[in-house]
């Protein structure tokens, strides 16, 4: 799964999403690419949805771009 972020480059706040993404029970792994904002995410979608995922971003202050 990718997503992308609308606010890219703030390195603080991008380690911070790396480190709750990968705390995630299902979540193998969270690569951010701090230049552009993606997002790259592999999961075990036996255990996790996108949209949950995608909701954690939201609720942790990361805007998605559409």
């Amino acid at each position: 799964m990718t997503v992308n972020l609308k606010e890219a480059g703030k390195n603080q706040s991008i380690q911070t999403l790396e480190t709750i993404l990968s705390g995630m029970d299902g979540i193998e792994r969270a690569l951010v690419d701090t230049e552009d904002g993606e997002v790259k995410i592999e999961y075990n979608e036996n255990e996790l949805s996108q949209e949950k995922i995608r909701n954690t971003i939201l609720q942790n202050g990361f805007l998605l771009k559409e």
